[in-house]
């Protein structure tokens, strides 16, 4: 890791399912686009709901790390 740069960004995944799979659609999403993805932090978690008061989705803000390169 000497003299390496990383980029930050922050994605947001959405699942019906859990948060887990929310952080992971996000993680995946960004694989398929970007390249040497180095660590993904979880920096919030939350819940769409419906009018009556029921879970639509889980949400997971996603901060991801990859090496910069020229």
């Amino acid at each position: 890791m000497p003299d390496s740069v990383y980029k930050i960004i922050e994605l947001v995944g959405s699942s019906t399912e859990s948060w887990e799979k929310a952080a992971e659609n996000a993680v995946m999403k960004a694989s398929k686009n970007l390249r040497n993805l180095r660590i993904a932090e979880i920096s919030t978690l939350d819940l769409q709901i419906n009018m009556e008061g029921k879970v639509e989705a889980y949400r997971a803000k996603v901060k991801v790390s990859f090496k910069y390169e020229d």
